[in-house]
């Protein structure tokens, strides 16, 4: 079988700005207060999402982030050349006063697929301490609900780290008693604020990988993992266990994330246009202000080393689950300066 996505992402994050009212101890951006003079400019986020439908069909997923995106006042303008240019696009607001239910109808009217909304505690201590700001938990319930009505589907996503591994299972209850389509569990990497919190343990993250897998058959969540494909070797083994046949396996909603990786499926552009194989890995190969992002995916060199996982280092380059994982490349560089070396978190080790 093979997974490489060489010639188009199946998803581009798209950080419109890096300003956010939030202060979360985590934050990948380590976003600031007010936006940065530098974002690409409405006319500049046209042409790149032009640009993008330029990848041919099946378009690639645009997933609108920040900072928070509703800090730019053509947010919504922005959400709606997208859908018009062909693109599935997706927005990830942050829960703050801007988040508005009229907002959220004015995104579904027009044409936005999905939303995301992050929740990292099962109870306004526990979220609202990693937030920064008092008041968020119950914003983020209340713009949950809000997006639900409004039929837009909804993603939970939750940060997996030391600080909320044994908060886990209540935060599973409350994401199912929302009513959301998918939980995605993102696994720390000490990037920006994230570099002061807690990694998990190899074995923490294997018996928390197990524990997704009977989680995910217990109730219609869809749960998927962020810089975690290590899952997907778990998904296998258990679908083999169960002596599925390789057909049913192709035809299993779990293999349409396999083999996706930083750079490898995934793409990123900055607020300021850098071109980037993941917001976590942090190299920058491009910007859209000078360069097409479609030549660039296909042909800068380190978007096509992310392509070959027999060339990785370690037990990631010679593990017979490469393909469908691959390790995460971001946590790889975070550890060792080498975006092509060892998964650390992963417990598997692969025959010799």
């Amino acid at each position: 079988m093979s997974f490489v996505f060489a010639e188009a992402p199946l998803r581009v994050y798209w950080e419109l700005t890096r300003a956010c009212d939030l202060a979360c101890r985590h934050c990948r951006a380590e976003a600031i207060p007010n936006r940065d003079p530098e974002e690409l400019t409405t006319i500049e986020g046209f042409r790149l999402l032009d640009q993008l439908a330029e990848f041919g069909t099946p378009a690639p997923h645009v997933i609108l982030t920040g900072g928070d995106a509703l800090k730019r006042p053509d947010f919504l303008a922005l959400a709606k050349h997208g859908v018009a240019a062909g693109l599935p696009v997706s927005v990830a607001p942050s829960a703050t006063a801007l988040l508005t239910r009229g907002k959220i109808w004015a995104l579904k009217a027009a044409g936005v697929g999905a939303m995301s909304l992050s929740l990292d505690g099962s109870n306004p201590e526990r979220h609202d301490g990693l937030r920064g700001v008092p008041g968020t938990f119950g914003l983020t319930l209340d713009a949950a609900r809000d997006i639900l009505d409004s039929g837009i589907p909804l993603q939970i996503n939750t940060l997996v780290t030391t600080e909320t591994l044994d908060d886990l299972p209540a935060i599973h209850r409350l994401v199912s008693s929302l009513g959301a389509q998918r939980w995605s569990l993102f696994f720390l990497i000490s990037v920006g604020r994230g570099r002061v919190l807690g990694q998990l343990a190899p074995g923490e993250c294997e018996s928390l990988l197990q524990w997704i897998w009977w989680c995910s058959r217990s109730d219609g969540l869809q749960i998927t993992t962020t810089e975690a494909p290590h899952y997907r070797r778990v998904a296998l083994e258990h679908l083999r266990a169960e002596g599925r046949s390789p057909e049913e396996v192709r035809r299993h909603p779990l293999r349409r994330g396999f083999g996706i990786r930083d750079g490898n499926g995934i793409m990123f552009i900055s607020h300021t246009g850098e071109i980037q194989p993941s917001g976590f890995l942090p190299l920058v190969v491009g910007n859209v202000k000078r360069q097409s992002p479609v030549e660039v995916y296909r042909d800068e060199v380190l978007f096509r080393a992310l392509r070959v996982p027999q060339y990785f280092s370690g037990k990631c380059g010679r593990c017979e689950f490469r393909a469908i994982c691959g390790g995460s490349r971001a946590r790889a560089y975070a550890a060792t300066d080498d975006p092509l070396g060892s998964d650390p978190l992963c417990a598997y080790e692969p025959p010799r």
